[in-house]
């Protein structure tokens, strides 16, 4: 897995990280890799899907990083908009 990865890679910058936010009740494991109360959740529909690329496309824009979903670079609100983003993305499904 991804933990596995970065100790046999020796990236310590992020294991330590992971080791930081690893809630102290959990005895299992000596990282924290994925935030609590997030669960899958299975996208029923157009509507859905759209809700939650909405809610993807403007986190940098509550965040305040920049002021359209399409300024943020790593976005697919460019390829949903009709531009080119950096990566090829479906926008039809």
């Amino acid at each position: 897995g991804i933990i596995n990865y970065l100790e046999e890679n020796k990236v310590t910058m992020l294991l330590d990280q992971f080791g930081f936010y690893k809630k102290a009740h959990k005895d299992h494991s000596k990282h924290q890799l994925w935030q609590e109360g997030i669960h899958a959740e299975l996208i029923q529909g157009e509507d859905m899907m759209r809700q939650k690329l909405a809610y993807i496309h403007n986190n940098p824009v509550k965040r305040g990083y920049v002021e359209l979903p399409e300024h943020w670079r790593y976005s697919s609100a460019k390829n949903y908009s009709g531009e080119a983003g950096l990566v090829e993305v479906l926008t039809e499904w």
